[in-house]
């Protein structure tokens, strides 16, 4: 499902004493931050804060933000989210954000009224491709690799995929 606005991290701490804010990343990586001159301090848009600066330091992001210029008004921020509006965001073909993907509906794509459940989670394989998991209204969690033999269609605005699964994938291996 489409969101005008999804979270790109959590404030985790500072970094200095003029402000700088340590940010964990809800979203690829730290260097995400730097395509943005405005976040947000809420899911709606409502409260936008101007981004004067952003850089990565090892898997974290740390920012300056407009108004928060002291060690202490930093701290106050620990623990706030941030959001991103999506409209700022340039996505290649064939990619998704990860908060879009959560709670879509997983059909066959041979026999549409075969639904295996919905997206609960996504892991990234690191260099291989990401791995969409899948629950099932009742049994356990399924795991799809993210691949084309796999993934025939994406509509996130329906909020609808459909799958072809790899032969056995989601059958039981018996082991002797």
């Amino acid at each position: 499902m489409i969101r005008d606005y999804l979270e790109i991290g959590t404030i985790v701490g500072t970094h200095g004493i003029k402000g700088e804010l340590r940010v964990n990343p809800a979203c690829d990586g730290p260097l995400f931050f730097r395509g943005f001159k405005t976040l947000y301090y809420d899911h709606r848009g409502e409260r936008p804060v101007r981004v004067l600066a952003a850089r990565a330091h090892k898997s974290l992001a740390l920012l300056t933000l407009e108004g928060v210029d002291s060690l202490a008004l930093a701290q106050a921020m620990r623990g706030r989210r941030l959001y991103f509006r999506r409209a700022d965001a340039k996505l290649a073909q064939g990619q998704y954000f990860v908060a879009e993907l959560l709670g879509c509906r997983v059909y066959d794509a041979d026999n549409p009224a075969l639904c295996y459940g919905e997206i609960s989670n996504v892991s990234s394989a690191g260099r291989a491709n990401d791995v969409w998991h899948i629950k099932p209204s009742a049994g356990p969690e399924l795991l799809i690799p993210v691949i084309p033999d796999v993934v025939k269609e994406v509509d996130i605005e329906a909020g609808r995929i459909a799958i072809t699964p790899l032969n056995g994938l989601f059958e039981p291996v018996e082991i002797t």
